[in-house]
């Protein structure tokens, strides 16, 4: 029987290992590209960066320290090198896997840093496992730009796992929908036609604005934002400008809202400013064939007929006035009901021409006197 050599007597001393097999090992070398792992076997373990992490900035001098004790997966038994190629990554990767596959099936909610915006969505990493959120699953109103999410964390759930297929699929948008549903029945709970509340402008359109009034969108009308006119609402409201609003009408999930609160109203002591007979001073807001609509101040508008704007006749109001020139007029008739003035630039001018009628007559009078009482 031959004697075995010192080598062969080491080699069957040593346990055997082979591609996929988990190996624990202890730290003996770290540099900044590579970790050594005694593992027991005739040569060492070795993980580079690349099988450690997918942080590219990452220092592996900083991650692990000599002495520290490991797991590791055998890529291959050989490198070609002598030494046994490891990889801490892919171990962890399998871990992540089944720590997914468990919160799939509890339907847990699961937090992660984004790590990468893609061209379809959002990446995330849970213990080395990646976690694809499509960009129809990462927020319940549409978002084109994505970017915004780049290194936050976000909760979502796993809504399709599949790691053969390396198909594991998050759902972050369920969640915010969930979550707005509670708001939504907290605050239909507790607001009513009348009540005044705080909100914040979500969206501003030519047609009117979007309050977010804390899971739900109220409207705001063009039409309901000021007692005035309001010609395009996108240079009055800006997005995220906080707003103090009026709940105007709630008509199933759908709130109207105003900003014409009643105290504000001009019309309330419009019958004493602009009672018949009164003299007034406002600006041409717009102008028709038949008439120029002349501002008396902020929701209040009256009309000044073609045929009231001078003694002699005009065509147009457009021949004689133009918008946002002051004209001073005679209220003609007031109509409190129908929120309807009419004004009179002949009227005024008639009663002027009468009062000095009336002064030159009296003046007349005066002298007549004069002479009579010196004869």
């Amino acid at each position: 029987m031959s004697e075995l050599t010192f080598e062969q007597m080491l080699e069957d001393s040593c346990k055997t290992i082979h591609a996929g097999e988990v190996v624990e090992g202890t730290v003996i070398s770290v540099k900044p590209e590579e970790i050594i792992l005694n593992i027991g076997y005739k040569a060492d373990g070795i993980i580079t960066k690349n099988e450690y992490t997918n942080e590219t900035s990452a220092d592996l001098t900083s991650c692990v320290q000599v002495g520290d004790t490991m797991e590791a997966k055998v890529l291959k038994v050989n490198d070609g090198e002598g030494q046994v190629l490891l990889t801490y990554k892919r171990l962890a990767a399998d871990k992540g896997n089944k720590r997914l596959e468990e919160a799939y099936n509890n339907k847990e909610v699961l937090t992660a840093k984004v790590t990468k915006v893609l061209d379809g969505g959002l990446s995330v990493v849970i213990d080395e496992a990646r976690v694809f959120i499509p960009a129809s699953l990462v927020s319940d109103v549409y978002e084109k730009d994505l970017t915004k999410y780049n290194g936050q964390e976000i909760e979502f759930v796993i809504s399709e796992f599949n790691p053969k297929r390396r198909r594991i699929i998050g759902d972050r948008k369920c969640l915010l929908m969930e979550k707005k549903a509670e708001l939504q029945k907290a605050l239909f709970e507790r607001i009513k036609p009348g009540d005044v509340v705080e909100g914040v402008v979500k969206n501003v359109t030519d047609f009117g604005a979007f309050i977010d009034l804390g899971g739900v969108d109220g409207l705001l009308h063009i039409s309901e934002m000021s007692w005035g006119r309001v010609e395009n609402p996108k240079k009055v409201f800006k997005v995220g400008d906080p707003l103090k609003v009026l709940i105007k009408d709630i008509a199933g999930v759908k709130v109207a809202l105003s900003l014409k609160f009643e105290d504000q109203n001009p019309w309330l002591d419009a019958a004493d400013k602009y009672a018949v007979g009164n003299i007034v001073t406002g600006r041409v807001a717009r102008m028709t064939d038949f008439g120029a609509f002349i501002e008396l101040e902020s929701g209040i508008d009256a009309l000044l007929h073609v045929s009231q704007i001078a003694k002699e006749h005009i065509e147009k109001p457009a021949d004689v006035l133009k918008v946002g020139q002051e004209v001073t007029a005679k209220v003609v008739d007031f109509n409190e009901e129908d929120k309807k003035i009419s004004l009179s630039i002949k009227a005024m001018l008639a009663a002027e021409q009468e009062e000095a009628a009336e002064e030159d007559a009296v003046s007349v009078d005066i002298e007549a006197e004069i002479e009579k009482d010196s004869e």
